[in-house]
């Protein structure tokens, strides 16, 4: 249903608001670029901060420049389980073919209530949701077995799997049996390992640099071409660190300055890299031959 490289798209700013040439312009770079489908409003596309009226305007705003060419998984995940159901049922109205919700951040609910969480999701609305686990941001794992309970409902199709365990891949299959429901990788160093476990694809942060490279890392996988998936991974993985050199999305956000894309600015709490993480990024470019 969702396959290969999936940008986790950064939103650009300029005089503090939302850039939305930039933006529409970063939309088209992907999709000429090989995405299999666009995230916005994300953790790297600072949802965290966006206002409700600005996180409602990108969504729209993908989703009418991507004008059906690939599929749109809004960001539409709370804390706040009503919260959660309102933008679920904005990005149903828009137009969106999936959202992605993040498990309740700072609540720390225990696996009864990530469960209920989104079973109250997907009882309220009528679209495909995918479960998105990041316990380094939330403080909330997502249990294999939770998984398995709510992968059996209708509603919600896969999961966004950032724990870095690469047997839950295997786990979320045995519990699942044949039903369909797509594993997608949310940790770009692991994103190999996971499609050889039987992942789907990345929902990645470096496609927003290098979106052509990343689709054809996936294209190299699908066509059983594990040497040039490789070749690729050996050249970015470099890039893949730097780009968590410090706080995310700021050293995206660097990359694509240096690319001429977008700004480098980010909302507070989060600032941009600092002299040494640049270097380290400038380096990790020049290594995958960006520049």
């Amino acid at each position: 249903m969702f396959h290969g490289s999936i940008p986790a798209l950064v939103t650009p700013f300029k005089n503090g608001a939302v850039d939305r040439k930039a933006f529409a312009d970063l939309v088209e770079r992907q999709i000429d670029g090989g995405a299999g489908a666009l995230v916005p409003c994300g953790t790297t596309g600072e949802s965290a901060t966006l206002t409700h009226t600005e996180h409602r305007e990108v969504v729209t705003l993908c989703i009418e420049v991507a004008a059906g060419r690939i599929p749109v998984i809004a960001g539409a995940g709370s804390n706040s389980t009503h919260e959660a159901i309102g933008l679920v049922e904005h990005a149903k109205e828009v137009g969106a073919d999936a959202v992605l919700c993040v498990c309740p951040y700072y609540n720390r609910p225990d696996q009864a209530g990530l469960e209920a969480h989104f079973r109250k999701i997907a009882d309220s609305v009528a679209m495909p949701i995918i479960l998105y686990n990041v316990p380094g941001r939330t403080v909330s794992d997502l249990l294999p077995d939770t998984v398995v309970r709510l992968g059996k409902h209708p509603n919600i199709v896969g999961i966004k799997d950032a724990a870095g365990d690469l047997a839950r891949v295997s786990l979320h299959a045995a519990g699942l049996g044949g039903e369909q429901f797509v594993q997608i990788c949310g940790d770009d160093p692991l994103t190999l390992g996971h499609r050889a476990m039987g992942g789907t694809g990345c929902i990645s942060v470096t496609a927003n640099v290098a979106p052509e490279q990343m689709a054809q890392l996936h294209t190299a996988v699908d066509n059983g071409d594990l040497d040039a998936a490789r070749a690729i991974e050996t050249r970015f993985i470099a890039l893949h660190k730097a780009l968590f050199s410090s706080p995310s999305p700021g050293p995206a956000k660097y990359a694509l300055s240096r690319l001429g894309l977008c700004e480098a600015s980010t909302r507070l709490p989060i600032v941009g890299p600092d002299e040494a993480a640049r270097a380290k990024i400038d380096a990790a470019m020049e290594i995958a031959g960006l520049i």
